[in-house]
């Protein structure tokens, strides 16, 4: 069974037919390749011209804007541990290095989140001689926790 929506799946096929990738979908929206992927899996919202831009460009019917620009149902993925080998791995890091990467931000910044609101993510390609390096660029706004 797909984890995609049937949305998603229009949306995602749309953008294989058309063979563009996200960065040029980057480039037509002004926004973030890791976000417009994000539209693309039902995990944000797209302004009207937004989803007028991305329909266009795909060459898909623009009555799918309205449920481009409703507020999806995020965090979609079941609970148990991810079988996808490359998804898995987030899953490794956070259970090996999740502990200490709270400590070490709550040691500098307190006892609080970093937020997956106020949040963006980029996805880099590091040259190396000993194979490409995938580089993930995290940056979250640092909510503490208030005390009453």
């Amino acid at each position: 069974m797909s984890p995609l929506t049937p949305l998603s799946q229009t949306l995602l096929s749309a953008k294989r037919r058309k063979g563009v990738s996200f960065a040029e979908l980057e480039t037509l929206l002004q926004r973030d390749e890791v976000w417009i992927a994000s539209l693309l899996y039902g995990q944000a919202t797209a302004s009207p011209e937004e989803a007028e831009k991305l329909l266009a460009a795909l060459d898909l019917d623009p009555e799918l804007a309205n449920e481009l620009t409703a507020p999806p149902v995020k965090g979609c993925l079941d609970p148990e541990v991810p079988t996808d080998p490359l998804i898995y791995r987030f899953y490794e890091i956070m259970q090996v290095y999740g502990l200490p990467l709270k400590d070490v931000i709550q040691e500098k910044f307190g006892d609080g989140i970093m937020s997956a609101i106020d949040f963006t993510m980029e996805v880099d390609k590091v040259e190396d001689p000993a194979g490409n390096r995938v580089k993930v660029t995290m940056c979250g706004k640092f909510l503490p926790y208030k005390k009453w």
